[in-house]
């Protein structure tokens, strides 16, 4: 098993946006030193609690500053951008890291953005989503002259093109032909988990999705590679997760139940957008539950993994033996205000140089 980040990231709205940035991006260099892979980071417009509008930009700052870490979108929804803009950009950001960059895709989850954006159908979204990857995949191969009219897009250039300076033509990326592309999904039984592996594209699920949208994801990743004639080793599935580690059990739940601490916050402010957006399936451990009986605390405990380095390994490793055999972890970025990032910190650490040597060592039968 590998390790990686996922940041939405996601901080209280009181908090300066200039301090917020630092804070994730010193997490990222941290991850760097310890080894991680890879690191995920969202993209949302409207909402200033998740104050990352353009996950590139953001990246791009970290090009210099690490030295081994993929960076990657998680992700560019691709339904809030015309699709030429996002080949010449993310053609850029690849060519800028030299291929350190991972190609994260997804419909959007953000219902303010999807309203901003004229795209709350789900179908709609769906679709514009599948058709601008199809048109910058094909930008990235093909030379001008362009031409692209599908259902929801119609452009191209023809007439401006001069072939000898180049004009008109567009930036291809430094890993051929594309960036690897991932996909997200946090829906039970998530259909898009099983066309990201027909596609070739790496699944990736939600870190508040329950146990039990994990498992469905993992029943949809089997059904892709049979569709393909893949085995389903899990090596390219993602799993993001919430993790509190201490030196003690106690020590951990303290942490994680803590009403000030990052992952009650996450959590708490989650459940009350999923319930405005009557979607709250996605985090209940028992999808029967009436909203109005889901404790938060419960719900938190339910979604963390917390507790000392040996019982943080023992639970990852039978969830993977109950829910599927991902075989990247991405730890879920916290808030780290005030007493919060030595915490965030000492998970991270201990994670890296404790909890995965334990997991790597179990041999599997």
């Amino acid at each position: 098993m590998k390790l990686g980040l996922f940041g939405m990231p996601m901080h209280p709205g009181h908090r300066p946006q200039s301090e917020t940035y630092d804070e994730v991006a010193e997490r990222i260099i941290l991850a760097d030193q310890l080894g991680y892979e890879e690191v995920f980071i969202g993209e949302h417009i409207s909402c200033t609690n998740e104050p990352i509008a353009s996950p590139l930009i953001f990246l791009a700052s970290l090009i210099h500053r690490t030295k081994n870490i993929r960076l990657g979108t998680g992700v560019v929804a691709l339904p809030n951008h015309h699709p030429a803009m996002v080949a010449g950009e993310v053609a850029q950001f690849d060519n800028m890291a030299k291929g350190r960059f991972n190609f994260g895709i997804g419909p959007g989850g953000l219902a303010s953005d999807m309203e901003l954006f004229d795209v709350l159908d789900n179908e709609l979204r769906g679709k514009k989503m599948y058709e601008a990857i199809d048109i910058i995949l094909d930008i990235w191969k093909s030379n001008p002259p362009y031409h692209y009219k599908t259902d929801n897009y119609d452009f191209g250039i023809k007439d401006m093109v001069i072939p000898d300076l180049n004009v008109g033509t567009m930036l291809k990326p430094f890993q051929k032909p594309s960036p690897p592309i991932f996909s997200t999904a946090m829906s039970p039984y998530s259909s898009s988990i099983k066309v990201a592996v027909e596609r070739g594209w790496a699944p990736m699920s939600a870190n508040f999705c329950g146990e039990g949208v994990i498992a469905s994801h993992w029943k949809r990743y089997v059904e892709g590679c049979e569709t393909i004639g893949k085995e389903p080793t899990g090596d390219e599935w993602r799993v993001a997760r919430n993790i509190v580690i201490r030196k003690t059990d106690a020590e951990a739940e303290d942490a994680t139940l803590n009403p000030e601490g990052g992952n009650f916050f996450y959590l708490d402010y989650l459940w009350k957008v999923l319930v405005a957006a009557n979607y709250t399936a996605v985090m209940k451990a028992d999808p029967n539950m009436a909203d109005e009986d889901v404790n938060i605390s419960d719900l938190v405990k339910d979604i963390v993994i917390y507790g000392s380095p040996d019982t943080v390994a023992q639970k990852i490793e039978a969830m993977r033996e109950r829910s599927g055999t991902f075989g990247t972890l991405l730890l879920a970025v916290m808030d780290g205000e005030g007493a919060n990032e030595a915490g965030e910190r000492q998970t991270m650490t201990l994670l890296a140089n404790e909890v995965l040597p334990k997991i790597n060592s179990l041999v599997r039968v």
